[in-house]
This record gives C-alpha cells, sequence and structure tokens, in this order.
C-alpha cells in the first residue's frame, strides 16, 4: 500500500466519526485520485494557519484537523505562558460552510484547555475579530474563513495579543507545537470539570468597533453636502452585511442600495461564480442595480469583508470596474489630502504596502512627506510594520495592497472592508465637492504623479501535479530569469529566499526590474493552487506595456 492509502485505512479503521468513514469508503471506492488528495499530506498549518478543501482526509479541512490545529495553538500558548491564569482568546467566524462548527470546535478545545475564550454570537468580519482582540486584552484570537477562495474552501487565521496575524517568531513556534499533534486523539475536543469559561461576544462589541471606526472621519461636512449619493453595496453573502450598511448609515448617507440575494449569508455563494471581488461577474449583480437605480458607486466585500473592491462611471456613463491598485491609490491620495490640510501630518507619520502593489501609493505618500514602507504580500506584514513603529512613538496612516486590502487608523490591525467601504464613500463626497467623479480623481491623480498600469493574472495548477508544476516553474525563473521586459533590458533581478540582499524575511518570491522602471512580480498562492503574475508598468504607453508583458509571461 501507498502511504496516503495507508493513512485512508487508519481514518476508516480509527476513532472516527461514521460520517468521516463513509466519505473515506466513498473516496477509495469511486475516486481514486480524489483519496490521494485527500491523503497523501496533512494539511499545513502555515505561518498564518489553515487553509484547504473541506472533506474528510488528512490533507482536508474538517473537525479533526482543525481540532488538532487548535490543540496545537493551545499547548504553544501555556507554553509560551507557563502558570498563567489569565490566558484568554478571541474567535469569530464567516458566513461559509461549517464555520460555525470549526469556531465552535476551536472554542471548545481553547475551554478544555483552560483558556478563557470570546466567541461571537454569529458571523462577523475577519477584522472585527483583529478589533475584538485589543478591546478584550486577548492573548490570541482565531478566524475562521477562508476569505475569497471558493465554496469548497475554509480555513483557520491565528492572531496574536496586537491583533494582527502571527508573524516571527510565533508563527514558526506555534507551527512547531501544531506538527508535534499528531494523531486526533491528543486533542482535548471536550470541556470538563475545570474548563475555562466561553464567554459570548455580540452587539456590545459591534458598538465599540463601530464607534471606532466612525471617529477615523475626515470629512464628515462633505458627507453631509453629498448624502443623497447613491450608493449599491453586496455584501456576496458574506458577513459584511451587519455593519458595512450601517457604517455608510451613519456617515449620513441616504441612499444604500442592497442586491436583495446576495444579502443572504450563503457558504454556497449561490448567485456568484466566485465570491470575490477581483472577478468582474462577482459584481455584475451589483452593477446592474446601480444602473437600475442610477447609482454612480458600487461596492463589494467577500465573504469575511475584510476586502472591498469597486466599479465607477466613466464619462460616458458606463460602470467601470476598478482594480485594487487603484482603488489603494484613491483613498491615500484623500487621506493624504486630507491628513495635509487637517495639520495631522508630521514626523513619525508613515504608509505601508507590500511588494507586489503599485508603487504610486509610495510616490503619493512621499509627495506628501510621509515614508511609505515595502513590506512582504500578506496585511500581517503592513501589521508588524505597525506594532514596531507604534513601540517607536510612529503613527500609521494608511496601508494597502493590490489584492484590494486596505486599512486606516490603528483601531484593527488587518485589511478592513467596513473601514475601506467608509473611506471610499468619503473620498467620492470629497471629489464631488471638487466637482469630480471618482473617475475623474483617479485621471487627476495621475496627471500628477504620470499614468500607472498595474495587474495581476493567475494560472490555476491544481491537486499533487499542480503543486510540482509550479515549483518547476518558479525554478525555470530562477535558473534563467527574463533578459528583457517588453523589449526593455532586465536591470535587475530580486529573489525574496535571499533575505540577506532584501532585509525582509525569506518568500519565494521574484521580481524583474527594467531600465524603464516596469517591474513584474512572480509568486505561488499562498492560498490557493495557483501562480501569480503582477505587471507594474509606467509611462504615457503604460497600457501597451502591461498588455506586452502579460504576452510575453503568459505564452
Amino acid at each position: 500500500m501507498k502511504e496516503y492509502e495507508i493513512k485512508a485505512a487508519a481514518w476508516l479503521n480509527g476513532d472516527f466519526d461514521q460520517q468521516t468513514k463513509d466519505e473515506v469508503a466513498h473516496l477509495r471506492d469511486t475516486d481514486p485520485k480524489g483519496l490521494e488528495d485527500a491523503f497523501y499530506k496533512n494539511l499545513e498549518f502555515g505561518t498564518g494557519g489553515l487553509r484547504g478543501i473541506m472533506g474528510a482526509g488528512t490533507n482536508r479541512m474538517n473537525k479533526y484537523t482543525v481540532g488538532m490545529a487548535t490543540q496545537g495553538l493551545a499547548n504553544y500558548m501555556l507554553g509560551r505562558f507557563p502558570g498563567a491564569k489569565d490566558l484568554s482568546i478571541c474567535v469569530s467566524f464567516d458566513s461559509r460552510n461549517h464555520s460555525r462548527e470549526f469556531a465552535h470546535i476551536t472554542a471548545d478545545v481553547m475551554s478544555a484547555n483552560g483558556i478563557h475564550v470570546y466567541l461571537f454570537d454569529d458571523i462577523r468580519p475577519t477584522p472585527e475579530l483583529s478589533y475584538s482582540i485589543r478591546h478584550k486584552g486577548a492573548t490570541a484570537g482565531v478566524m475562521v474563513t477562508a476569505s475569497h477562495n471558493p465554496k469548497e474552501y475554509n480555513g483557520y487565521k491565528v492572531f496574536w495579543s496586537d491583533g494582527g496575524q502571527i508573524t516571527s517568531p510565533e508563527d514558526k513556534d506555534i507551527v512547531a507545537e501544531v506538527n508535534k499533534v499528531s494523531e486526533p486523539s491528543m486533542v482535548k475536543f471536550v470541556p470538563g470539570a475545570g474548563a475555562a469559561p466561553i464567554d459570548i461576544m455580540g452587539a456590545d462589541v459591534d458598538e465599540c468597533y463601530l464607534r471606532d471606526i466612525l471617529s477615523l472621519t475626515l470629512s464628515p461636512e462633505a458627507c453631509a453636502r453629498h448624502a443623497d449619493m447613491k450608493i449599491v453595496y453586496t455584501p456576496l453573502h458574506g458577513c459584511g452585511v451587519r455593519l458595512v450598511p450601517e457604517c455608510l448609515k451613519r456617515l449620513g448617507f441616504k441612499h444604500i442600495y442592497h442586491v436583495p440575494e446576495q444579502d443572504v449569508s450563503d457558504g454556497n455563494f449561490p448567485t456568484v461564480v466566485s465570491p470575490n471581488p477581483e472577478e468582474q461577474s462577482a459584481l455584475e449583480m451589483a452593477v446592474a442595480k446601480a444602473e437600475e437605480v442610477g447609482a454612480d458607486l458600487v461596492m463589494a466585500t467577500d465573504p469575511d469583508a475584510d476586502r472591498m473592491g469597486i466599479a465607477v462611471r466613466d464619462p460616458q456613463g458606463r460602470m467601470v470596474l476598478f482594480n485594487g491598485n487603484q482603488t489603494a491609490s484613491l483613498m491615500t491620495y484623500y487621506v493624504m489630502n486630507r491628513w495635509k490640510e487637517l495639520g495631522k501630518l508630521g514626523k513619525g507619520k508613515y504608509a505601508v504596502k507590500t511588494i507586489v502593489t503599485t508603487s504610486l501609493i509610495k510616490e503619493i505618500a512621499e509627495s506628501f512627506g510621509a515614508p511609505c514602507y515595502d513590506v512582504l504580500t500578506g496585511f500581517k506584514y503592513i501589521a508588524e510594520v505597525v506594532r514596531r513603529k507604534e513601540a517607536e512613538g510612529g503613527e500609521f496612516i494608511c496601508g494597502g495592497e493590490e489584492s484590494y486590502g486596505f486599512n486606516l487608523g490603528q483601531f484593527v490591525r488587518d485589511k478592513d472592508a467596513q473601514i475601506s467601504a467608509s473611506i471610499i464613500a468619503e473620498t467620492a463626497a470629497w471629489a464631488a465637492d471638487q466637482g469630480l467623479t471618482l473617475y475623474g480623481l483617479m485621471q487627476k491623480v495621475y496627471a500628477e504623479y504620470g499614468l500607472h498600469r498595474d495587474a495581476m493574472v493567475y494560472i490555476v495548477r491544481k491537486g499533487v501535479e499542480g503543486t510540482r508544476e509550479i515549483a518547476a516553474m518558479m525554478t525555470a525563473y530562477r535558473n534563467n530569469p527574463p533578459a528583457d521586459l517588453g523589449g526593455a533590458p532586465v536591470a535587475r533581478v530580486v529573489d525574496y529566499l535571499e533575505p540577506e540582499k532584501t532585509g525582509l524575511p525569506k518568500s519565494n518570491v521574484l521580481q524583474f526590474f527594467s531600465a524603464d522602471g516596469d517591474v513584474v512580480s512572480v509568486r505561488p498562492s499562498g492560498t490557493e493552487p495557483k501562480i501569480k503574475f503582477y505587471f507594474s508598468t509606467k509611462g504615457p504607453d503604460a497600457n501597451a506595456k502591461i498588455e506586452a508583458l502579460k504576452k510575453q509571461f503568459l505564452k
């Protein structure tokens, strides 16, 4: 028997529930490749937690793998703070299938290990989980979500006491403890005598969270002047429906239109192929609603409401989608202008972006005298800078990433679609004061800083063979980097597996810089079976250069 078959047999004959055994038997009898994929490895608890397809097997998200991960996290917390009587953890979940179940398993295991649990009473956004950790003074947090992944997936994100997702050294130390939990029998699934309490959080935390978000408002007068602006919002079946409309309402906007079918919180995401605001198809129903009601702004958030995408009207009256780079650049431009006008800029104020995000954000920030730091892909690295700079007396202005994540202020240590929705609505009102639409404001930014074009394209390679193929592609780019980018010679190659040269943690990312200032970045996704290509170009011919780079790298 092959190793995966031995693992599957152990699940068939071990102390697993009958439903799990039936699923394994069905795979064995009808889907040999599916059986191999479910058991060929253990679902990796990476430096951000778990993410994978739901189902039976060691390489799947299920109650056993979630329980084992939670036991490992509990062991780490108990070992890190021996004898501590006040360890606590906040737990939340989104609208995905099994998210509630996995969150309650997490709560039970933590309680059984003597760790006080604060559990949300219903679905809540990931950024509110981040907020709740500092609000409750908790040691850690867990959010059950697979963000924008397809419906087959779920995930488990781990946060630390500052409200940010775990980074070094906690991440690797937690991974080591999780890896020691090799069998479900090692997990304390049922709280017994002496278990720690599980307290339920709800509207009380919502109200504090909303209050602090609204304290970040920069242009209340502009919002009041344009309170009749029509906005269409869709949560794409996720948990943004709870708080995004309330944020907009409290800012004073009177005409918030919904897509009723998509307000339904449903882990099957029945009206979209993918609940991802990066995908044009995900916004089709919201754009149709905008045409129906005459709205000029459409907002969509992903299932755990940490990322936001928008559509705006162009001069011909057509709704066009902005990508994450454009939206983050617009919000950065607005925030920097307002901070300057309000006298809030000065020493120690800064912005942050990821290495694959448009350089336009850095150019905007630095033009206002605010340094902008580059970090690896993932908002946890932005949060890490915020934590470090906070200890030095610095103040985070804002930060963003191309994958539709943005944040303002220091209440939340992750990307936040509630804050993003509020800020982009404010930006639209501020632009309207100048006689501009959001589309027109974007053109103004390009006029000031030069035309920038950015695009991300990915190739999907699923399963065992797909993993190998993606690894082979990265090896090929390392061994044989391109000599030119769209005809311009490559002037520099940066390999982020060489931290001594980048000054950043090791990461499987390659960047190629042309003599013209254009950049191509290549990296495997950390959460999906994809290899991603990021293209960034500048200058009057930026559009043509983007298309040439796509042809060059996606042959």
